[in-house]
Order: C-alpha cells, then structure tokens, then sequence
C-alpha cells in the first residue's frame, strides 16, 4: 500500500445521488482508505463543515451541500488485477439487460457474487473491472455460489435504494426453477416453515427449520414439469433467508438435484450419471420496477448448457 497526503482542503457539492445519505457513510466512501476512527476524529474535532458549519456524523446530506474535507492521509490500495481475465470477460456476455441506472447479468452457477472467505474477487469484483468508470456498482441482492441466473447490480446509490425499498415491501417478483426429487405435490404450494441459521464448528454455515428461534421464512411453488423421479418447479421466495429454497424443498422431502449440502446422495449420484454436476437451482426471472422510469422491467436468463442438457436428457426418458 501506498499513501497520497493532499496537502490542501477539499470541497464536494452533494448531488442529487448522494442527498440523504449520512455524512459519516458518504465519507467512508469518498475516502477509500482512510480508517473509520479517523473520519470520526475529523467530525468530532469539527473538521469537516457543511455549509461552514460543523455537524454531527448522523447528519443527512441535502441536495447542493458544500463539504469541506480537511487534508487527511488516504492509503492508496494497489489497483485489483484478476487473474482469470477470460472468465471476466465473458461476463460482458452474460450481461441480460444495462443502462445507465443498473445492470441484471445472468450469473454462471460456481462464482461468488462477491470476493471474501479465502476469494479473492467475486462477482461484482469482476464487474467493477469491466466496468472501471462506474464508482459506484453494488449488488442489489445475492446469490448463492452454485445458484445461477438473474442478479441485479445497481450503479448508483440512488437506485440501490430504490431497489431495497422493493425488496422490503416484496413488490419484487424472484422466480427460480429447481429440480427436485421425487414427485412434488400440486397442493403444496405455500411453504412457510421458520428457518435459523447456524455455523458450525468447522465455520460452514448450515440452515435448518426451528419453529421456536427460527424467522419467518415463505417460499411460493408450482409444478413447472413432471419426469420420473423428480419434478421441475417454479419457486417464489417472498422473504430472503440464506439458502431459503433449499431448505423449504428438503423439509417437504424434496430436495434440489446436486445440493452437497441438503441433497439426497441416491438421487444426485443418478443425477450424475445423467452428466448434472451443479445444483439445479437457477434464478430464472425478475420482475421490478425501473427506480428511474417507473417502468415495469421482467428479465429472463436463460438455463445453462448443464441444466438444459439434463431436461433433455430426462424428457427422452
């Protein structure tokens, strides 16, 4: 790491991306680097003025506000540089839809959506390359690891919170395909058990049903297509819990095709056999409304080779 010293005071007018956002927040941002203690030290000391006067850090930006910033030492990270340059390029053409405002990219199943726990970039890691005039790229919502399809990435802070406000007044529509095992019945079509999340010794995270500590948790279903053996279904998770449609298909005794951690061993090594090596989960499409526009947005991804190779394989049976 390296170390630029401004010398100088700085001034940043807030535009309307950044109006009401904290100050605190904005400048853990804006000075990348630069440790939290030393961003509160400034604001205590009354170092950073907006509009000439000192503020406190819960204070919320306003449109056409001047910030001073006093000069402050900010270590300088060495640029990212990928190693696995082709697999980063070829995210440009999984991207489904983009604009100024956000991207929804169909994410290949065995990627992280971000970097962390021995990864060194993930995801959005690997979009912030392809995409280096973009300052602001942050994941909307996640995925898991082995989970493919329809992730959306939004580029500015205002259409990240637009966005959230979505999610938590679920009027955006998630829909996966997943193939189980066994024969799904048409009736369950509402699964609402409880789900906590534990970690285990060994620090792999496991999610079980508890119905006394667990939290509310709602998954939607129905019966896509039926083969012999398994059943292809449409799952609408309305809450977010981790690993949420995995575990609601394994409690009703119907877990996803593949999932080395809730699966069924006999059926995924058939599955294996058929040439599936991935969990059959995949997030088919998305349904929200454009931030910006206002306008009603539905993205389709398209199934990967591996799980539209395993339809075909189980409609010829």
């Amino acid at each position: 790491m390296s170390e630029k010293s401004p010398l100088k005071v700085s001034f940043v007018t807030v535009t309307e991306d950044q109006q009401g956002q904290r100050i605190d927040n904005f400048l853990v941002t804006h000075l990348k680097g630069v440790p939290k203690s030393a961003i509160y030290k400034i604001l205590r000391k009354g170092e950073v003025r907006v509009n000439k006067k000192r503020i406190k850090p819960v204070y919320k930006l306003q449109m056409d506000d001047l910030i001073r910033i006093p000069p402050i030492k900010v270590a300088e990270r060495e640029e990212f540089v990928p190693k696995n340059l082709d697999k980063i390029s070829a995210l440009e053409d999984a991207i489904l839809f983009e604009d100024q405002y956000l991207i929804v990219i169909n994410k290949p199943s065995g990627m992280a959506v971000h970097g962390g726990s021995g990864l060194s970039y993930g995801l959005i890691e690997a979009l912030r390359v392809l995409r280096p005039q973009e300052k602001n790229l942050e994941l909307v919502h996640r995925l898991d690891r082995d989970t493919s399809g329809c992730l959306l990435i939004s580029k500015k802070r205002s259409i990240l919170k637009g966005l959230h406000e979505q999610l938590r007044e679920k009027t955006m529509e998630k829909n996966y395909w997943a193939l189980v095992v066994g024969e799904w019945a048409a009736k369950i079509k509402n699964v609402t058990e409880p789900l906590r999340k534990n970690t285990l010794q060994s620090g792999e995270r496991v999610v079980r049903v508890d119905e006394e500590q667990g939290k509310a948790s709602h998954t939607r279903f129905r019966v896509l297509e039926r083969f012999d053996g398994c059943t292809l279904v449409q799952a609408s998770p309305v809450t977010g819990r981790t690993h949420q449609i995995r575990v609601h298909t394994q409690c009703k005794g119907h877990p996803i095709a593949c999932d080395d951690k809730y699966g069924d061993q006999v059926f995924d090594s058939r599955m294996r056999e058929m040439g599936l090596s991935r969990l059959f989960l995949h997030a088919h499409d998305l349904r929200f409304l454009h931030p910006k526009h206002e306008t009603t947005m539905h993205v389709e991804a398209p199934l990967d080779k591996a799980l539209n190779n395993a339809l075909k394989t189980l409609r010829a049976k």
